[in-house]
């Protein structure tokens, strides 16, 4: 990507407010071909409830049209990329399962689109819409600029989640020593205090301790809680 808007792409990677970088991919966007974009980020945690954050230039009234008629639960799109990572471009046949919501979008002059969802190690996921009311988008036209709304797609997640994380999910800055982390593997594998503290030549004391400190890093509620965010973030691999 060098040599494409310098300026833009350094302010992907330095920018700490989020509006101002979302200004730089609707720019970068727009330079692409498209009027419109959306991004989307939905943090892991909590479990039963995860936090999503939405930023987009799409007509007003869409936007309000969107969140009046609970879309985000809905939208193709979406379902798509919690399933997978491969870009989608808009199509009748690819909203076969909403035709209802494709007709109403299609209203609002979201005629042509593509997407694509992103992952980084904390296991939040973001996801990457473009859209614009003008011609389909062609093979030629694809095959021109589909590795340049990847890469986009790519570096406005790792942008805003550096951006976001900390505010909306602060167990990730959680840092797990060496030995909390061993301890909480082997209680992920379903050993008990007694027999981590057999395998690792401790004391269940100890073994006890340790449970406790990443308990209280992680913000959980019980040792089960905090295996199950340990391990969604990463931090025992």
């Amino acid at each position: 990507m060098k040599g494409w808007q310098e300026h833009e792409l350094h302010a992907l990677r330095t920018i700490t407010c989020d509006a101002q970088l979302f200004e730089v991919v609707v720019s970068m966007v727009q330079s692409l071909g498209f009027d419109h974009c959306s991004y989307g980020l939905r943090t892991p945690l909590p479990v039963s409830r995860p936090k999503v954050l939405l930023l987009t230039n799409y007509p007003r009234a869409w936007q309000d049209r969107y969140k009046e008629k609970g879309y985000l639960a809905v939208d193709p799109t979406v379902r798509h990329g919690t399933r997978s990572l491969q870009p989608v471009v808009w199509s009748d046949a690819f909203f076969t399962s909403n035709r209802d919501f494709w007709e109403e979008a299609r209203s609002f002059g979201l005629c042509v689109g593509w997407a694509q969802s992103s992952r980084d190690v904390n296991s939040t996921m973001g996801m990457l819409s473009v859209s614009r009311s003008g011609e389909p988008i062609s093979e030629i036209e694809l095959r021109d600029k589909e590795v340049k709304l990847a890469w986009l797609t790519q570096m406005a997640h790792l942008g805003m989640s550096r951006i976001l994380t900390a505010k909306l999910m602060p167990e990730a800055e959680a840092q797990l020593t060496a030995r909390e982390i061993e301890v909480m593997r082997w209680t992920a594998e379903g050993k008990t205090s007694s027999e981590i503290a057999d395998i690792l030549n401790i004391s269940e004391r100890t073994a006890n301790f340790h449970i406790a400190n990443a308990i209280t890093k992680l913000n959980a509620p019980n040792k089960t809680a905090a295996v199950i965010r340990a391990g969604m973030l990463g931090m025992l691999g």
